[in-house]
Parts: structure tokens; C-alpha cells; sequence
């Protein structure tokens, strides 16, 4: 049977309660003195009281920004996680996985210059060229009714020296919630229907082309062939003022993308015969296949070194906003952890591992080049704690299909200050994470690795992976708690007389009714060239 053991209830053998939850800010000084185990008090005072967050998250997000893989910005800001591990008396170093295309942003403006002036919101996308700092101005269509491939052909007779709209067109910009809220009866339900044909026709239109590639990269391809001066895209994630941000397929041809609201004007002007015409300058410059790395810090162990605790993250962005909710926040709590216990747990146990990971958002390849290069530290793993999505509460943790690994989560967790294991909802056995976070890469291994769950912020329609993951959207205050448990959930796995047991589920509820089967490891991609991806 799955258990969820929620709020206040832990599982540790026996169903057992811990202290009440919903404090209020008057109960957290005599939170102080609920245990009387130095470390976990120090580890209170040292998150609440001491905390380094936003110093930490100004530096990494204000002055370095986005780290996309194998940029500049990433190698800066990994050169400066190991000056910051240091200063803190943490033994650090970036360790040489692979090579990846190598891509430095310079400056992008976009405009519309006829029918009327107007500057839009937009940027090139990750591993586009630029225009050599020249404006190229160019008129604009868009994918016509395509009925078969020698429609699409027609159409690429056409496009020479011009820009391609090649994503749907919204109908509305505003957010589905608006429309629940306060549109008239059977308005919203006639947006949704409009949307959803819309997008269904868009999607037949492309496929009608003989495109055999579900990112249609190939049709990138074949515009690029065909003389277009560029391609123009836009992915809305349904908030308000915000833009999915990827990367472009093209080499040659630049790939721009324009907010919601503006790729709706354009293709209004486009649709209506009036003829708009873009301008683009944009500066980037590719850097071929160049070195990408790993960050690893440790605090080595006193009695049994050759164990480990390990603290996950990735910490690779994309390179619209700066990266804050996804990963920056991941990586600044794995990081002020480790300031943590370097200062309240300076001996520990077992050899305590830090891993901010590259390479994550091309299919997780950092962790996996880890997990294969050091077989010993899967083997000898006691526990790794992943955290990626947003900047929240954290309030899901699961035992990842690890049979009895819940009674050791569980055990930890009821000597947690309540006002923060209280929140958590523990799931055991769970099901073993397959591949969206960097604790996959250790858990097709056999070994136990838990990702730590927050509270949503938003995060699926406003922040992941948009231009809108910025510094202002970091909740500190939820920041400290997770460094709390984090903090708290290391010193006491470290501590623990046992090992945590890598029994597996061999029976697990798949899609459909099927029978799931444990995930198989997937070999790390170590260069762009390899990768279905770029």
C-alpha cells in the first residue's frame, strides 16, 4: 500500500505524530529551545537569524544573470560558487564532464518600422547568430493554409529575404483566470473553444508540410535553405507579460522571439495586407565546442569518509530572465546549506557533497556524466537531497519507490523543527523519479536520492523558463525555511547509525492502469555534437 503521510505525521515504522504545526511568529523564538541537539539549533539560527540568501541571490542573479550552458555567464558564475564555497572553508572545484557549443549574447533590440515606429519586446534565442551588430530590416509573413508538402514547398518559393512567423497565433493574451473571473456568459468558453481549434488547425498546418520532427526543426531547416531572413517564434505560457524562451535550431539564420502581445500585432498586420516590416540588430557570437563542468564542494567525513550525503541542484538557466526560480533558487539553497553546516556541523559523519550541475536543461547530462565517472560515490551514497522547482515552501518529499527508505526519511524529519517539517507531505514508497530533475540520474542507479517539492509560486505559468525569472521573484522567507530542512535533513542522515536501505519497489502504477518498471540510466550526453537537442 502507498502511504502519503501528511502535515504532522511520520513514518518510522509505526505511525508516530511530531509537533504541532501552524505557528505563529511568536512561537519560532521558543522553536530555539524545542531541542536540545546543538546543531539542529545552530542550524535554526544560522538559516533565520544569519541567513546569506539575498547577498547570495544578488550577486548570482543581479551581476552574473543567466548560465546557459557553455556561456560565459555560466563559467563566471561557476568560478564564482568555488570562490564563495571557499571563503567559506568548503574544499571546492569545477570538474570537466564534456564539451558544448559555446554561445555569448551581446546586445538585441527589435522594431517594427512600418506600418508605424514601435519598439517590440523580443530577443534572439540561445545559440542564434546575430546580425554582426547590423540592423537587417526585412517584411513579414506567416505559414499559409498548408494542404500537403507541395503547399510548403509554394510557400518556401516565397520567403526569401523575409521574416517567418512560425508559432500560433493567440487569439488573447490574457490569462485563463481573467476570463473565469469576469468575462460575460459564454465568453470564456468561446475564447477556449476558439484557442483550442485555433492551435489544433496550426498544428495540422505544420504537420501537413511532411514535417517529421516533433520540434520541427527540420522545417527551420528548409526556411534557412530557402533564403528567409530569419524566423520569428513565441511560446505563451498563459500569465500575463510572459514568453517561454528556449533555443534556436537555425546556425546561419537568426531565430527571434516576441512577446505574446507583440507577435499578435505583427501577425494581425501581416494577416491584414499591411505589410509590416521588422528590424533586427542583434550582437552574439558562437564559440565552438568549449570545455563545460560540474561544481562540486565537500566537507569530508570523520568516521565514515568514505559515505556520503549530498546536497543537488542544477544550475544552468536559460537566458531570458536570470535564472532565479529555475535553478538559481535550487542552487543559492544547496549553497547557503552548505555555509551552514561548514559553520554549526564542521565534522560530520559521513562525507558531506555538494553538485551543482551543468548541462540540465539539455536532458540532465551533468549529473549523469557524475554518476558515471564516480561509481563510488553512487555506491557509497547515503542520501542526496535535489531541489528545482521554484522558489516555494517546500512541502512534498518522497521516498522514491525506496521501499523502506520512508522509515529513514521519516525518522529524520520528526526531529526537524516543526513550524517546517510540518508542512511536508511524505509519500511512501512513492515512485522513482524518471528523468525531470537531476535525482533521476542517481535514482536509475539504485541509489537513494529525494527531490525536495515546493509550493508552485506560479512557477509552471509565470517563471519556468521564461524572460520573467528574475531576483524579484524569490520568497525569502520561504528560502530560510528550505534551508532549515535541508540543513536539518543532511546533519541527521550524516548522523544516522544505519544506512539507508535501496530495496525497490518491483510493482509500480504506470500510466493507464500499466505496470511500471524501475527507470533505466541514461548515458550522459558529453558534447553538442552528440545531442538530439541542439
Amino acid at each position: 500500500m502507498e502511504m502519503v503521510i501528511k502535515s504532522r505525521t511520520v513514518y518510522a515504522g509505526l505511525v508516530v505524530m511530531i509537533m504541532g504545526a501552524g505557528s505563529t511568529p511568536a512561537d519560532l523564538d521558543a522553536q530555539r529551545l524545542a531541542t536540545e541537539d546543538p546543531v539542529l539549533q545552530g542550524i535554526w539560527d544560522q538559516a533565520i537569524d544569519n541567513s546569506h540568501f539575498e547577498r547570495l541571490a544578488q550577486s548570482l542573479l543581479d551581476s552574473i544573470g543567466p548560465r546557459l550552458t557553455a556561456s560565459p555567464g555560466m563559467e563566471m558564475a561557476q568560478d564564482w560558487a568555488v570562490q564563495v564555497l571557499r571563503s567559506w572553508g568548503v574544499e571546492a572545484r569545477t570538474e570537466r564532464y564534456g564539451t558544448w557549443e559555446g554561445w555569448n549574447r551581446g546586445p538585441s533590440h527589435v522594431d517594427l518600422i512600418s506600418p508605424r515606429v514601435r519598439s517590440l519586446e523580443g530577443r534572439i534565442l540561445a545559440w542564434s547568430p546575430g546580425t554582426d551588430g547590423r540592423p537587417i530590416n526585412a517584411e513579414v509573413t506567416y505559414v499559409p493554409d498548408i494542404r500537403s508538402p507541395d503547399d510548403w514547398q509554394s510557400f518556401l518559393a516565397t520567403v526569401n529575404d523575409k521574416w517567418v512567423m512560425l508559432s500560433f497565433p493567440e487569439p488573447t493574451c490574457r490569462a485563463n483566470e481573467q476570463w473565469s473571473e469576469f468575462a460575460m456568459p459564454g465568453s470564456a468558453e468561446r475564447m477556449a473553444e476558439e484557442r483550442t481549434n485555433g492551435q489544433q488547425a496550426w498544428n495540422r498546418n505544420l504537420q501537413a508540410t511532411g514535417s517529421v520532427d516533433g520540434r520541427r526543426r527540420d522545417l527551420h531547416a528548409e526556411l534557412e535553405a530557402a533564403g528567409a531572413a530569419g524566423i520569428i517564434t513565441s511560446q505563451w505560457p498563459g500569465s500575463y507579460g510572459t514568453t517561454r524562451v528556449f533555443n534556436a535550431y537555425n546556425r546561419e539564420t537568426p531565430t527571434f522571439e516576441l512577446s505574446c502581445e507583440d507577435y499578435g500585432l505583427v501577425y494581425r498586420l501581416t494577416q491584414n495586407g499591411q505589410d509590416p516590416v521588422l528590424r533586427l540588430t542583434a550582437e552574439a557570437e558562437n564559440l565552438g565546442e568549449v570545455p563545460v563542468y560540474n561544481v562540486i564542494g565537500e566537507i569530508p567525513g570523520t568516521e565514515i569518509p568514505n559515505e556520503y550525503v549530498m546536497l543537488s541542484a542544477h544550475y544552468d538557466s536559460w537566458e531570458g530572465g536570470s535564472g532565479a526560480t529555475d535553478n538559481g533558487s535550487g542552487s543559492l539553497l544547496m549553497l547557503e546549506t552548505m555555509r551552514i553546516l561548514k559553520e554549526v556541523y564542521p565534522n560530520p559523519k559521513r562525507t558531506i557533497l555538494i553538485g551543482l550541475w551543468s548541462g540540465e536543461e539539455q536532458g540532465l547530462n551533468g549529473s549523469r556524466a557524475f554518476t558515471e565517472d564516480h561509481p563510488e560515490i553512487v555506491e557509497g551514497l547515503q542520501a542526496l537531497f535535489n531541489q528545482d522547482n521554484g522558489t516555494g515552501r517546500i512541502v512534498n518529499l518522497s521516498a522514491q519507490g525506496f521501499i523502506e527508505a520512508g522509515a529513514s526519511l521519516a525518522n529524520w524529519l520528526s526531529h526537524v523543527p516543526a513550524e517546517v517539517a510540518g508542512s511536508v507531505n511524505l509519500n511512501i514508497p512513492g515512485n522513482p523519479g524518471g528523468g525531470g530533475s537531476d535525482y533521476a540520474s542517481f535514482v536509475c542507479h539504485g541509489a537513494p536520492a529525494f527531490n525536495l517539492g515546493a509550493l508552485s509560486w506560479d512557477y509552471s505559468s509565470h517563471t519556468w523558463h521564461t524572460h520573467r525569472d528574475t531576483f524579484d521573484k524569490l520568497i525569502f522567507d520561504d528560502l530560510k525555511n528550505n534551508a532549515v530542512l535541508a540543513a536539518s535533513l543532511v546533519y541527521l542522515a550524516s548522523e544516522d547509525d544505519e544506512r539507508v536501505s535501496r530495496e525497490r519497489r518491483t510493482v509500480m502504477g504506470g500510466r493507464g492502469g500499466r505496470t511500471a518498471q524501475w527507470p533505466t540510466c541514461t548515458p550522459a550526453t558529453r558534447s553538442s555534437r552528440d545531442s538530439s537537442r541542439m
